[in-house]
């Protein structure tokens, strides 16, 4: 069968680093204060008009160098972001353009945090079919763009940045040992919507508004909801979750990471966290942590890797594949 197999990744931040002493001279918190209630002690804020496509392009670029190949032999270019450039046309035609890629189709997916794993489903679905041999996947954001920096309890948790993955098509055995996505699992609850959400809106407000959070209420749901979508995922493929060699998970929160692990029995050890210094970049904080655990040298070719994210509306998912 076919399989969808990640050739390369890439990242890109921007240059400007705010760490948690940086906004304590801005508001009324402390490192001490951000740091024990989520584990972040920095983060990259885009300077003035630097644009979400300025780093998914970035980071598009750096994924295909690692892959060996250039834009002319993309078929797709999908981009997960809550922050688009315009509200149209898609962030990603006009990574599309800058890279001079004049073929295929590029579109952005908008399930705020967990767009990286809905964009690789989405993907993952397109190869196996056919309908598509060599995809670019992006997570890119400027999640500073959509806060109120009033507000301590929000803007102090999130950061901006991409990160992108190239997928190609791959002829496997349709077996667990085969390298790639095994399987992905997709779902959301509408219902949870005003536990964290934008105030703002093209069709309510005509403005983009700003982020608003219950944030124990996201806590407790974020906790039972991903270690439900993990699991699910592991089931779908009969593999045991001590088998699993590396958990990446969307970077929202340590005590939510350490909590969905204590839940689930998995070692913390195989946890690949960046929250410290990237924060919670939405849709790019799975491909970043991903990216930063491949340089780093964790994530080698052969080990079982289960990305999982939750986000906004409420959205989450899992994706497993053989690196």
């Amino acid at each position: 069968m076919i399989r969808a197999r990640v050739i390369g990744a890439g990242a890109c931040l921007p240059s400007n680093i705010v760490t948690n002493d940086d906004l304590a001279k801005k508001m009324d918190t402390s490192d001490e204060w951000i740091q024990g209630r989520t584990g972040i002690k920095q983060r990259y804020i885009a300077l003035p008009g630097e644009k979400t496509s300025d780093l998914a392009l970035g980071a598009a670029r750096a994924a295909l160098a690692d892959a060996g190949i250039d834009a002319g032999e993309l078929d797709m270019i999908i981009c997960a972001t809550t922050t688009p450039d315009e509200s149209f046309p898609a962030t990603a035609t006009v990574v599309q353009a800058r890279l001079g890629m004049t073929k295929g189709a590029a579109f952005d997916v908008q399930a705020v945090c967990s767009g990286f794993i809905y964009g690789m489903s989405i993907a993952d679905s397109l190869i196996r079919t056919g309908a598509a041999r060599t995809i670019l996947l992006i997570g890119a954001e400027t999640m500073s763009r959509l806060l109120d920096w009033e507000d301590r309890t929000t803007c102090v948790l999130f950061g901006d940045g991409a990160g992108a993955v190239v997928l190609q098509a791959h002829m496997g055995t349709g077996t667990n040992a085969d390298q790639g996505i095994l399987n992905t699992r997709l779902f959301s609850d509408g219902r949870l919507h005003d536990m964290l959400y934008a105030d703002g809106g093209v069709s309510s407000t005509q403005g983009a508004g700003k982020l608003r959070m219950q944030g124990k209420e996201v806590f407790k749901h974020a906790v039972t909801n991903i270690a439900a979508a993990i699991v699910a995922s592991a089931e779908a493929a009969n593999i045991p979750l001590d088998q699993i060699d590396w958990f990446v998970p969307h970077q929202a929160n340590q005590r939510i990471l350490d909590g969905t692990a204590k839940k689930l029995g998995i070692d913390p050890a195989k946890v690949v966290s960046t929250l410290a210094v990237h924060g919670n970049t939405s849709a790019a904080s799975v491909p970043l942590a991903l990216v930063t655990a491949i340089q780093d040298g964790r994530i080698k070719r052969g080990d079982l890797v289960l990305l999982e994210a939750m986000g906004g509306g409420f959205t989450w998912g899992a994706a497993l594949l053989r690196w």
